[in-house]
């Protein structure tokens, strides 16, 4: 079983599938004032009787968003609700994927730098409540280089690269050398597909469409998935608008979500400038200013001197927020122009040119691929499904002898496959 909890979605199905069986979004809804959630005057309420039961996960909370509260169990990546993640494994297990744990090894994600405290609870959970006879708890990272092995651009299977992972809370940078990840290198920028979103709806209440208020969170987001794309100059975009608004500004229909009631928008700008903001995030947020191909950089810079052509010769693309048109080659673009600028600054600065020994050009390569969207999810998938996963995994015998610190630190798969 492959489950990959992630902070805006949670994916699960069955290893060897090329896309997850079930996708629900990572939440919970309580009751207003349930049990143990403190009250107007600082009390804490308890209550006898079965209410600890009265609560939805995943589609089922959203639908009851009005009259529940919400809660979200994962932020930025991280778990900080370990009951309520209980009872979302536990309805993952029983409820979607109807299988028996006790007969299943199961692969679990976690992002860069999940604390080992965390591993510890996970083993925990998985050992003690649902009794599984396996447990594997692997960085997003390796499984999203793994992923990218089905793109026709990759010639060699290698454990690696760069991964770029934007999903719906956060974006990181993380660089991995040999199925290791360099923690010390791992930067994160706070822009993501949330921000993305917002910034739509930003745009569209500035212009005064109109789009009713209760459906203008969906409408932005739909806009973004359907009509937004990445530019290769700002500029020259604005003057093609302006120039000939009738090929480039699209129409969007609708019906008020209460009344039933058709309503049309026009959607302009903001199909190139909502994913500008990864590349000139000044525009969105003035405190951050640092654009995603300088990040990517910073980090690859940081890295041991002796892996830093690995890693930008396999740069990968992961999560749902990646996947803007030209986004891959615009990265390239950029990255490949710090990269030459600096060299030849080097050259200059030591008179290497002069002397006829220019210096070996670095390859730089993004790697775009099919399986983007749930990566983390298909490369589970696919580690998974090898034979490799019953040599590494952490068994119930060994969870029985040592105790939870078995999950501390995990073999590494290698890239031989």
């Amino acid at each position: 079983m492959v489950i990959d909890n992630g902070t805006g979605y949670t994916k699960m199905g069955y290893a060897g599938n090329v896309a997850p069986q079930f996708v629900i979004p990572t939440l919970f809804a309580t009751p207003q004032g349930a049990p143990g959630t403190a009250l107007a005057g600082g009390d804490v309420r308890t209550m006898e009787g079965l209410s600890d039961l009265d609560f939805f996960i995943g589609n089922e909370a959203q639908d009851h968003a009005s009259s529940y509260q919400l809660n979200y169990p994962i932020k930025h990546g991280l778990i900080e609700d370990w009951n309520n993640m209980e009872r979302m494994w536990q309805r993952c297990i029983f409820k979607h994927l109807r299988c028996e744990p006790e007969e299943h090894i199961f692969l679990l994600t976690e992002p860069p730098l999940n604390p080992p405290e965390n591993r510890e609870y996970t083993a925990e959970i998985m050992f003690e409540t649902f009794n599984v006879p396996g447990l594997y708890i692997a960085v997003q990272a390796i499984l999203a280089l793994a992923a990218s092995w089905t793109s026709k651009s990759v010639t060699e299977r290698t454990l690696s690269g760069t991964v770029i992972d934007s999903g719906d809370g956060v974006t990181h940078v993380i660089p991995v050398a040999e199925g290791y990840v360099i923690g010390s290198c791992i930067k994160h920028i706070p822009i993501a597909g949330r921000d993305i979103t917002n910034f739509i709806q930003l745009m569209l209440r500035e212009r005064k469409e109109p789009i009713p208020p209760e459906d203008l969170l969906l409408v932005a987001k739909s806009i973004k998935e359907r009509h937004c794309y990445t530019c290769p100059d700002i500029i020259k975009e604005f003057a093609k608008y302006d120039k000939e608004p009738d090929n480039y500004i699209r129409q969007f229909e609708g019906k008020h979500s209460r009344t039933g009631q058709a309503w049309k928008c026009d959607v302009g700008y903001e199909r190139f400038l909502a994913p500008e903001i990864f590349f000139s995030p000044d525009i969105h947020d003035p405190k951050h200013n640092t654009p995603l191909p300088v990040v990517v950089d910073q980090s690859i810079m940081a890295a041991p001197i002796d892996t830093r052509r690995a890693l930008y010769k396999n740069i990968v693309l992961s999560g749902g927020s990646t996947m803007f048109k030209d986004f891959g080659r615009r990265l390239q673009r950029d990255i490949k122009k710090i990269v030459d600028t600096r060299l030849e600054g080097n050259a200059a600065r030591k008179g290497l040119a002069q002397s006829g020994t220019a210096p070996q050009q670095v390859d730089v390569n993004v790697v775009s691929h099919h399986m983007q969207r749930y990566a983390v999810w298909f490369g589970g998938s696919m580690l998974a499904s090898a034979a490799e996963l019953h040599r590494v995994c952490h068994t119930r015998e060994q969870y029985l002898e040592v105790g939870p610190s078995i999950a501390r630190h995990n073999a590494v798969f290698t890239a031989q496959l």
